[in-house]
């Protein structure tokens, strides 16, 4: 390991609502310096920017590309300052990015939003990982599917996701057609971010397997393309073109504009890009088959390696080298967790609850957690469905909605947090038991992200699926997977599985089940699983109904205000916002 401790790496995570870079000794993995750059824009999920003003239809999430820049521009170059180290000594770049969030660019990689002739238009920004205004297109990729016996469909559990980039692709083509033909380029961020850094469009193994439906080296038919809409048939050959590159093998280069954006040297490596959740698993040390790690932030993404190939039903996709080069990668993952829990708080907290928070200089989250701790398992009284940003794994439908069954007159807010809390869980467990029917065992749950720092959310998830929990170390798991990827770039290590033993580490154990609460979320998880099922699986289809109902009822308002279902103005009253949009913010 002679000179690793005096190089070093940077690690860049693009996070939902902002970007964090990491500087990363290259020996052991310790972080000397970050710094993180929150997103000028945010989430625009309800009107399309502030100095536009333009309402967005239901389920839209979009994102600004050039606040990805920015953490270049600023995020970067203050973790080196951070860190003290001379950038000389940096030897590589990785990033990692959510997924699957879609960028539409020009020939040269310019996003279409920053075209001034089409940047009102809302499909020329970039369609966040929570965008599930597809689903209507997915659903009919699924049904398209399954009706010719594609073979690919069961390596996504038998479901493609709203999220993913041919249901979103396919919704740009028919609800915006001039903005569709002006795409020379449907980009991954997660391979936008990496050609604005090293020049070269090289689209990952990782989003490309799991989110481009690209499996034994080849998308999609023309045929299937053209049964869904006979103008998206050219859709892999005009709009994903591009190379494929492996995780851990260099991208290329870093240009003379990227280095004088990030303070790094011109010619350093720059890593083929990845997902947030599976670059996460090198910096746990969790490469091996059965160890699942569950990245728990708004949402959870749960991925694993596997020896073989099997089929989990609802499972978001295996990939050969989908996380580490000779496994095979599994993923699967709940849409809203975090996002569950920061909607109860922002919503449904009375004020005497947020006042007592103040006063002792803690957050709501908590005060509320603390509250609920004392509970016996069931005292409450209730039992949640986690789905309110839809269900992801395995039921793969974004249509679905949360609910809370058991309230009374006597009900807190405490108890309504603990339910919420335990309906995350019993998602997880949920996923964890269609993997080990599949015949692909869970020996442990390893968990990284924010959420980790629960206690009490901790035990209950170890408690929940009977596994013992492990944690990893680094608060910033991300950016340290995707510095440990920049070091097998750089040619520091001969593979990701080394760097990771070398670099990365975990709390083995840290929470371990209690039988006796195991043995009562034992009853209250089939209390969920039956209310999973009738609300899940077609018992009852109400939360489609009044998901249809809510988009009917918006659409029709927003058309009589003068913008269609795309959130575009109508050429009659082009340029003209209404006098209540001011009034609200973007997210």
């Amino acid at each position: 390991m002679a000179g690793l401790s005096s190089t070093f790496l940077v690690g860049v995570d693009y996070g939902t609502l902002s970007g964090r870079a990491v500087v990363v000794r290259a020996s052991d993995g310790a972080e000397l310096g970050s710094a993180v750059h929150e997103y000028a824009h945010g989430v625009m999920d309800r009107e399309l920017t502030a100095a536009d003003g333009r309402r967005l239809p239901p389920d839209w999430a979009l994102q600004s590309p050039e606040d990805y820049v920015d953490v270049l521009r600023t995020a970067v170059p203050a973790a080196l300052r951070a860190a003290g180290v001379d950038p000389r000594d940096v030897a590589g770049i990785g990033t990692d990015f959510t997924a699957c969030t879609m960028v539409p660019t020009t020939e040269d990689g310019t996003p279409l939003s920053a075209l001034a002739h089409l940047a009102n238009r809302p499909h020329t920004w970039v369609k966040l990982w929570k965008h599930h205004a597809a689903q209507p297109q997915a659903d009919r990729i699924n049904a398209l599917a399954h009706e010719r016996g594609e073979p690919w469909i069961d390596r996504y559990g038998g479901l493609i996701s709203s999220e993913w980039e041919f249901a979103k692709g396919l919704q740009l083509l028919e609800e915006d057609r001039e903005v569709y033909d002006a795409t020379a380029h449907w980009v991954e961020a997660a391979d936008w971010i990496v050609w604005q850094l090293c020049g070269r469009y090289v689209r990952n193994a990782c989003t490309a397997g799991y989110k481009g439906i690209y499996q034994d080296g080849s998308y999609p038919s023309e045929e299937f393309l053209a049964g869904l809409n006979p103008d998206f048939a050219g859709f892999v050959r005009d709009k994903l073109a591009g190379d494929i590159g492996q995780l851990g093998h260099p991208a290329g280069t870093l240009t003379a504009r990227a280095a004088a954006w990030t303070g790094l040297p011109e010619g350093i490596a720059v890593a083929v890009g990845n997902v947030d959740a599976h670059v996460t698993v090198p910096a746990a040390d969790a490469v091996e088959p059965g160890q699942m790690v569950a990245i728990m932030g708004t949402s959870t993404c749960h991925v694993m390696n596997g020896d073989t190939l099997a089929e989990v039903p609802g499972m978001c996709g295996v990939v050969r080298g989908g996380i580490v080069e000779g496994y095979w990668g599994y993923e699967a993952g709940q849409s809203g967790v975090g996002d569950v829990f920061g909607w109860f708080v922002q919503n449904a907290v009375p004020p005497a609850y947020v006042d007592e928070a103040h006063e002792r200089g803690v957050s709501v989250h908590r005060l509320l957690t603390e509250k609920a701790a004392g509970q016996q398992v069931g005292e409450h009284g209730l039992v949640a469905l986690d789905w309110l940003s839809g269900n992801r794994s395995v039921l793969v439908d974004h249509e679905l909605s949360g609910l809370v069954l058991g309230l009374t007159l006597t009900t807190r807010p405490e108890d309504v947090y603990r339910a919420l809390l335990e309906a995350t869980a019993f998602g997880t467990r949920v996923i964890v038991e269609a993997f080990e029917d599949a015949g692909v065992p869970v020996t442990e749950l390893v968990v990284a992200g924010g959420l980790l720092k629960n206690s009490v959310l901790m035990q209950i998830y170890s408690d929940v699926t009977r596994l013992p929990l492990s944690t990893i170390v680094s608060d910033q798991g991300p950016a340290l997977g995707s510095a440990i990827h920049a070091a097998v770039a750089a040619g520091l290590y001969p593979d990701v599985r080394a760097a990771a033993r070398a670099m990365g580490n975990r709390r083995v154990a840290a929470y371990t089940p209690d039988e006796d609460a195991a043995l009562r979320y034992d009853a209250l998880f089939a209390e969920y699983g039956a209310l999973h099922d009738y609300f899940g699986r077609g018992g009852n289809d109400v939360m489609h109904r009044l998901k249809k109902m809510r988009r009917d009822v918006v659409s029709g308002r927003a058309a009589s205000r003068g913008t269609d279902t795309a959130g575009r103005a109508e050429p009659d009253t082009a340029g003209r916002a209404d006098t209540d949009l001011a009034e609200r913010q973007v997210r």
